[in-house]
């Protein structure tokens, strides 16, 4: 029957363990030496053989079970430590998930054939006032300032963090029309679409719909198509498993009736 062949993990594994076992037969010998105890000594501790712990000592261990190098330590009155080594393979940022919502958004915006820039700062001195993603809009002469929110603790300040946003922004639309009329600066939330946030969305119909009166649609055929965009702000939905932006069904607010007396 033929072996199956050894992988490349296997094989690197194999010259590991010999590597560890070399390292730890020298710390056995050194140890043993020094406590003034005999290869017969250690090994009548550990029930081995005095000629086993003489190919112990050689740095023929590899094979040996991890039962018997804990003995050992043991016996010797250095009980054995082991671990893993530090993870090589590298950390997700603490802001990925805002990441991959800012990277949808990017990639939209090259598929449409525009330019966008993501963390732009609208104000130096104060780093928290970047903007998520700006796009430009050549054709439309439109600066779209894009804000998205994995979590919203607190709604009133992120409106008037948006706000500031926009209105510094102005600026930039200066400098991007050059020596024709100054760019529009548009804005639109992405909400990322969470349970969380769709129960914020429903608990507070009438704040949303007064904040963004853009239709929905309309951004997100902006977003995606590179339709103009719309004069009011937008809120839409952002998934970035799927990597799409959806738009957000408003629910009608009952008036209620007053009666004349």
């Amino acid at each position: 029957m033929k072996r199956a062949r050894r992988t490349n993990f296997q094989v690197d594994g194999s010259r590991e363990a010999i590597r560890l076992a070399a390292t730890l037969a020298a710390d056995v010998k050194r140890t043993r030496v020094r406590r003034r105890l005999t290869q017969r000594g250690l090994a009548d501790r550990v029930g081995l053989s005095q000629g086993r712990i003489s190919d112990i000592e050689r740095g023929d261990g590899a094979a040996v079970p991890l039962d018997t190098w804990v003995a050992l330590g043991l016996a010797l009155n250095r009980p054995l430590a082991i671990s893993f080594s530090r993870d090589l393979e590298p950390e997700e940022p603490r802001d990925a998930g805002h990441l991959r919502a800012q990277e949808v958004v990017l990639q939209l915006a090259q598929r449409s054939g525009r330019r966008a820039d993501f963390e732009l700062p609208t104000h130096p001195a104060d780093p928290a006032r970047s903007i998520d993603v700006v796009i430009r809009d050549d054709v439309s002469r439109c600066l779209v300032v894009i804000e998205i929110w994995n979590r919203l603790d607190d709604l009133g300040a992120a409106v008037r963090s948006t706000s500031r946003k926009v209105a510094e922004a102005d600026g930039l639309a200066v400098l991007a029309a050059g020596d024709g009329p100054p760019y529009r600066v548009a804005s639109c939330w992405l909400l990322v679409d969470t349970a969380r946030n769709r129960r914020l969305l429903a608990a507070y119909p009438g704040i949303f719909a007064a904040r963004f009166r853009g239709s929905s649609l309309g951004w997100v055929q902006c977003l995606v198509n590179g339709a103009a965009p719309p004069l009011a702000p937008g809120l839409a939905w952002i998934d970035t498993r799927a990597g799409r932006v959806l738009p957000v069904r408003r629910r009608r607010i009952a008036e209620t009736p007053t009666t004349a007396r």
